[in-house]
């Protein structure tokens, strides 16, 4: 594998399950970007209120899926 690629390289890599999935290296990305992605930490205090808060309010339903 090359370390370093260009652009018009081809390239190919696995992408949500599948095997060899095509492509051609259109520019060097060299930060963090997003793609119709939204990042959740689960550990946050904001996140445990929250879904505390469901779970209290909510119980049949986290019961029927997830809960006992």
């Amino acid at each position: 594998m090359a370390d370093e690629f260009k652009k018009g390289d081809k390239v190919v890599w696995s992408s949500h399950g599948r095997d060899d999935t095509p492509g051609v290296v259109e520019r060097k990305i060299t930060s963090d970007t997003e793609a119709g992605v939204t990042v959740v930490d689960l550990d946050s205090d904001e996140c445990k209120a929250l879904l505390g808060g469901f779970i209290a309010e909510h119980p049949e339903v986290w019961n029927e899926d997830i809960g006992v």
